[in-house]
């Protein structure tokens, strides 16, 4: 019977040769592994690659939480943290808490004689899959996927994913959430496949020019944007900082996120975060009476920074 989203097999107790897999022999054997490491490899073994989601930041600017959502299979675990590699590690505690409960659930082991799916076309891969293991296979921090931007008429959505890979960003777009982030990560993945998979890539060498905007790019540009900010008081009422800062990022080639944190402030205001994908990538901190103003309001401050960042030495 299925249990826990997931559906049990009605076949004799599993082994190794019936072509089954169970979690706790894996974890038996290998115990010095991290939760990520090891659902991962139990994901790879199912064929159910484990897929990591940003969800929100909360708590304010010195004692920040952090959610993360992962996805294996059929079932989807959330883990919260002080850091985001921290949320990542609980969400995938609670996900082989979830496959250990049902300790009677056996999932098929890929035939050892099946073709293998990285050698399948490139429409049949799944590159999200694929670079959360090369990700593993050099030692990076794992992707990391959030949702941007959702727009067009019912009929019609279009989503925007951003991949955050070490400190390099790529952009996805598509008529779905999954979509969008699986053209993200397959933008990265274009950017590897003139390396050998046995070859120890640097990700700046693989990656090249794509460490988007610097602030010596940002000192040093003539762009008609970034030369406007530079001259701007930041002070005219009813500007619309939020349009002005995604002109800027167009510009200069960097996204701006914006997190919105659950908790009010002290004073009892909306807070946000406004994430520059800028290298180092900068955040700023917003409030307002609203959701809106808190975003206007964080807007205005990564301006600030900007401006004062872009000043020619």
């Amino acid at each position: 019977m299925p249990q826990g989203g997931l559906h049990t097999a009605t076949s004799p107790p599993a082994s190794q040769d019936s072509g089954t897999f169970r979690l706790g022999k894996m974890i038996t054997a290998k115990p010095g592994k991290t939760p990520i490491q090891v659902l991962h490899e139990y994901g790879m073994k199912t064929n159910n690659v484990p897929v990591y989601e940003f969800e929100r930041a909360d708590g304010h600017a010195n004692t920040p939480s952090f959610t993360f959502r992962v996805t294996v299979g059929d079932i989807t675990c959330t883990g919260e943290g002080s850091s985001k590699k921290m949320a990542k590690h609980k969400a995938a505690e609670a996900a082989i808490g979830h496959l250990k409960a049902n300790a009677s659930l056996c999932f098929a082991v890929p035939d050892p004689m099946a073709p293998d799916p990285s050698k399948q076309p490139k429409n049949q891969a799944n590159p999200i899959g694929s670079l959360q293991e090369l990700a593993i296979q050099h030692g990076w921090r794992l992707p990391e996927y959030t949702l941007s931007q959702e727009g067009g008429p019912a009929h019609k959505k279009e989503f925007t994913t951003i991949c955050r890979l070490e400190s390099f960003i790529e952009t996805g777009k598509g008529a779905s959430k999954k979509q969008a982030k699986r053209n993200a990560a397959e933008k990265f993945l274009a950017k590897f496949r003139e390396f050998s998979p046995d070859n120890n890539v640097s990700l700046a060498h693989a990656l090249g020019s794509t460490i988007g905007c610097t602030w010596n790019t940002l000192r040093n540009s003539n762009g008609e944007k970034i030369t406007l900010l530079r001259r701007s008081l930041l002070s005219i009422p009813n500007t619309d900082y939020i349009q002005m800062l995604g002109e800027i990022g167009k510009e200069q080639g960097f996204e701006i996120t914006y997190l919105d944190i659950e908790e009010l402030s002290v004073n009892g205001q909306y807070q946000c975060l406004a994430e520059l994908s800028t290298s180092p990538i900068t955040v700023c901190h917003g409030s307002g009476i609203s959701c809106g103003s808190a975003h206007s309001d964080a807007a205005h401050n990564a301006l600030q920074y900007l401006k004062i960042m872009a000043e020619r030495k």
